[in-house]
């Protein structure tokens, strides 16, 4: 492990951007970013489009590590260059700490909740990570309802891949989401609290962990889990709040910093000019950053 890019994760000021829509995911995304799906024939020309997005975002000089302290990668963007390094080694040398999404989505909703599917090839691509220079992964699950078994299930398999992502010398950020449209999203986040709290207690002193939580309907809910000596981090996702709701209700949760995705890219454009996007990206993360490090 990189220990100078351990302490950036844990101390440093600044935040996580998401960067890491897959397959499912990334025609919604290059939509957002004003290209149509007729601008794409297969699988492999949208990639490209959206390997020109994220390079677009990491290579602006607004996108720099005194804000930035990590990206998170989809699996393809690991693998693809920028500037003629792999992505992660180019993050690196502009002092930015690289992840890889390493879960292969959701299965269908069962117990109220959608846990993660199947993942046979874990192994081989936490061996690649490493081989390309990542320090640590995510993976996402989603709770719908305060079913306190469906959330047991859901941490007991976060914590249970977790710990062979520790094996192979990475840091994995677990992301047990909440739906923020969920009528019980408070006592999700109280039964999710409490379950997280069991497995990080369970852990050993050489084994770390950090959290990706939607922002707590209850401020500072997530206290204990911020103060554990086992997390590294705990980082925000926005959920589908806009980002300036995202931004304040983010404030309020002291210690927790932001991992933004459509928050983070929601005002950019294919059709931009380098200046006028580079204006909006900075906006977003001056916006973001000032979240995440001055609270209320």
């Amino acid at each position: 492990m990189n220990n100078s890019q351990f302490d950036k994760m844990k101390n440093g000021k600044g935040f996580i951007a998401a960067l890491d829509q897959s397959g499912g995911s990334t025609p919604k995304a290059l939509a957002a970013y004003g290209v149509p799906e007729d601008a794409y024939s297969n699988e492999d020309e949208m990639f490209d489009k959206v390997h020109e997005m994220r390079t677009r975002i990491i290579t602006s000089p607004s996108f720099s590590q005194d804000k930035i302290l990590g990206v998170i990668l989809f699996e393809q963007t690991m693998d693809r260059e920028i500037q003629g390094q792999y992505t992660a080694d180019y993050l690196a040398e502009k002092g930015i700490v690289p992840f890889l999404k390493v879960d292969k989505g959701l299965a269908e909703q069962e117990n109220g909740v959608q846990l993660m599917k199947p993942n046979p090839d874990l192994d081989e691509t936490l061996r690649r990570a490493n081989e390309r220079n990542i320090f640590g992964t995510k993976m996402r699950s989603v709770i719908h309802e305060a079913n306190a078994g469906g959330i047991k299930e859901v941490v007991d398999q976060q914590f249970e891949i977790g710990k062979r992502i520790i094996a192979a010398d990475l840091v994995p950020i677990i992301e047990p989401e909440v739906n923020i449209h969920s009528a019980d999203k408070e006592k999700s986040e109280e039964i999710l609290r409490d379950e997280i709290l069991k497995h990080l207690n369970e852990l050993s002193e050489d084994q770390n962990v950090m959290l990706k939580l939607s922002i707590p309907t209850k401020a500072n809910a997530y206290k204990e889990l911020v103060e554990h000596p086992r997390v590294v981090r705990v980082v925000a996702l926005s959920g589908g709040y806009s980002r300036e709701e995202a931004n304040e209700k983010l404030k309020e949760n002291d210690g927790v910093i932001a991992s933004f995705s459509r928050a983070l890219a929601s005002d950019l454009n294919a059709s931009q000019s380098d200046e006028e996007f580079d204006a909006a990206l900075k906006s977003a993360i001056d916006t973001i950053y000032d979240a995440s490090v001055n609270k209320k």
